[in-house]
């Protein structure tokens, strides 16, 4: 009888750590999601009046308020000069406007919420807030950057790979060398932390688009290419995106450096292909939830591969600075290395 309590005793406290464990994932997967979101903005505030209580409030559930700067990128917009629904006020692309009100319409089976948009004291009037999103841009240059890139980058990669691919079979026409000796004298950690970091960024940015598009809505109307203050997931891509930044310029900086122009602009041309290979890659492998295991699996090939970069054992001309793999006589200015 005393062992068969003891045996229960052992199970429950095992059934306790299970629950334990399990109650501590929950806790860190709500953390998590928590993170991934704006904060509620304080209205308990008596000092707030009540058209800024409205004001924060709106900002916080459509990412927008009033007084919202926009501009027109669509050919043309209609707006309708309420109560009179038969008059209208047209505007044209570029053509800016501001967030006069807000009304809602419930009887409109297409979109409740209505917006008034100002682009004068005599050019007014109303759309539905769908056909605003779809019509209009935030003022900011960040989102119009963001607008930009999003609608236009297909072309502008694809034209890059098809400018290496162009550039790669006029190399293998003339029968030049392989680029293995090129890489050699370029340090490998930037281009490998290059792809890295681009993998990175399309993650997240594929994780906030799948999972909180809302909080990609709300920074896309109030940006900051600060990483601080913003949610977690926000944070870590636009630190992403700085590094990559910096790693860029120190891999062309490496590269003007270290090699001929035009050696120098094959390898730019080849690392802009295996970046954009990258993005479109983890973007789709995102979507489908495999994609973390593949960034995983890329950080784990980049450890590696940075550990053994770091740790071989090669010298550098003492007169061109250039990656020797022994001592003596440099094959790429001469000089003679004791």
């Amino acid at each position: 009888m005393r062992q068969n309590k003891g045996y229960g005793r052992e199970k429950g406290l095992e059934v306790a750590q299970v629950y334990s464990l399990r109650a501590l994932l929950l806790g860190c997967l709500l953390g998590l999601l928590a993170s991934c979101h704006y904060a509620v903005p304080d209205l308990s505030d008596e000092s707030l009046d009540e058209r800024t209580r409205d004001s924060l409030s709106c900002l916080y559930e459509r990412h927008y308020t009033w007084n919202t700067n926009l501009v027109l990128h669509a050919d043309s917009v209609r707006l309708v000069a309420l109560p009179l629904k038969e008059s209208y006020n047209t505007l044209y692309r570029g053509d800016r406007a501001v967030v006069a009100e807000l009304d809602v319409h419930p009887q409109d089976s297409i979109d409740s919420i209505w917006v008034k948009l100002a682009h004068s004291q005599e050019v007014q009037g109303w759309l539905r807030e769908s056909e605003m999103k779809q019509a209009f841009m935030p003022a900011d240059s960040i989102s119009q950057a963001i607008h930009l890139f999003s609608n236009t980058h297909v072309p502008y990669f694809i034209a890059v790979c098809a400018l290496f691919v162009a550039f790669w079979l006029v190399r293998m026409v003339r029968r030049r060398p392989s680029g293995r000796a090129r890489w050699k004298r370029v340090d490998g950690v930037y281009p490998l932390l290059l792809c890295l970091l681009m993998a990175f960024c399309a993650t997240l940015y594929e994780t906030m688009q799948v999972f909180v598009p809302e909080t990609w809505e709300h920074y896309y109307y109030n940006p900051t290419l600060s990483p601080w203050h913003v949610p977690l997931v926000l944070s870590l891509f636009l630190s992403g995106f700085w590094l990559f930044v910096v790693v860029l310029v120190a891999t062309v900086d490496v590269m003007f450096r270290r090699l001929p122009f035009v050696q120098a602009l094959y390898g730019l041309l080849e690392l802009a292909t295996a970046c954009i290979f990258c993005y479109f890659f983890f973007m789709l492998t995102t979507y489908i939830y495999i994609g973390y295991l593949f960034l995983l699996a890329l950080f784990v090939f980049f450890v590696r591969c940075a550990y053994r970069l770091l740790h071989a054992p090669c010298y550098r001309c003492g007169s061109c600075g250039e990656i020797l793999a022994q001592k003596g006589v440099c094959p790429y200015c001469g000089a003679r290395n004791e």
